[in-house]
């Protein structure tokens, strides 16, 4: 009877509930086979310096829109943050995947009465000639209290979207749930969820080891809902010393590996150089530009845990235009 009840214990614990750090990748789309995604952001000018600087184009960019424009797709936009111009990085950079920020803050009456369904069909138009796995992180930091989002009316209009770009038979969009992932997060995450139907990848944000509690307990929500986690954005906010830096990215790499996070998007950003953030004190957040994380971040991106750019990235994401899914 021991042995039997030690047996039916595993059972229950190795194949009726998930692993912490491990998700059914079972329909999640553009899920890395192998490896985990490394992502890149999100201004221009900052994107080519970390190619040119660091010799590896990475597996993903970022890039931004919103719903309100439909802006820095097919030209470039800079609203004080820095150029972004995702059609550059789709000519200039062919074998990568997209990871896109669709801001709508201000804008869920307007989205749910149907006023911005002209800029949904051109998001859709965009997307679907862009001819490349793409995840799509639909009003990012949904929880995030500057951003206003109401939970009903951000479910709503979230579902709203997704509805309509299916409709126009957009199929190389991973649909992705961004919380902020603050400290100090106040209400339950599930308040604006869209419902597992319309949710792809959970994701985070990542700046601060304060965050780790919340960001963890959002992982374990991603896992009972068989959802991968993806960092959708990440950078060391603050730091101006070698020994900052290097503990920061210490314990990033370490809540990656624990959690088995697939996706990481790390900004590689030079914050106070630009209009938007010069009174944020975030510092300069290149890896290139202190020599200590520039030799961590490339000896970290030596091996084949992080997926780089390459004709095989998009196998190893599951995509192919020949893919009735896609």
């Amino acid at each position: 009877m021991i042995r039997t009840g030690l047996i039916l214990s595993l059972f229950i614990v190795l194949y009726l509930y998930p692993a912490a750090g491990s998700a059914d990748e079972h329909g999640a789309k553009f899920f890395p086979q192998v490896g985990r995604l490394l992502v890149i952001g999100q201004q221009q000018d900052t994107i080519e310096d970390y190619v040119r600087e660091i010799g590896v184009v990475p597996g993903g960019f970022m890039s931004y829109t919103s719903i309100q424009w439909i802006d820095g797709l097919e030209a470039p936009a800079d609203h004080g943050a820095g150029i972004h111009h995702a059609d550059y990085l789709l000519t200039h950079y062919s074998q990568t995947a997209l990871q896109l920020g669709l801001y709508m803050v201000g804008a869920l009456d307007d989205v749910l009465a149907g006023r911005y369904d002209e800029n949904i069909r051109l998001l859709g138009d965009w997307l679907k000639q862009a001819g490349r796995p793409i995840y799509l992180r639909i009003g990012y930091e949904f929880d995030f209290k500057d951003n206003g989002y109401d939970p009903k009316k951000y479910e709503l209009a979230y579902r709203y979207i997704v509805d309509r770009l299916r409709a126009q038979e957009v199929k190389n969009v991973a649909y992705v749930w961004h919380s902020a992932a603050m400290m100090n997060h106040a209400g339950n995450f599930l308040d604006w969820y869209p419902g597992d139907g319309y949710v792809d990848w959970f994701a985070v944000s990542y700046f601060s080891a304060l965050q780790l509690n919340t960001v963890e307990a959002f992982a374990d929500l991603a896992y009972r809902h068989g959802k991968p986690l993806m960092i959708a954005e990440s950078t060391p906010a603050g730091f101006y010393t070698s020994r900052g830096k290097k503990e920061w990215f210490r314990q990033f790499f370490d809540l990656i590996r624990r959690k088995d996070i697939k996706v990481v998007s790390y900004i590689n950003s030079r914050w106070d150089g630009y209009a938007m953030f010069k009174d944020m004190k975030w510092g300069d957040a290149r890896v290139q530009a202190d020599p200590e994380a520039r030799a961590f971040w490339k000896n970290m991106m030596g091996t084949d845990e992080f997926l780089q750019s390459s004709p095989d990235l998009f196998d190893t994401l599951s995509y192919g235009q020949d893919d009735p899914k896609q």
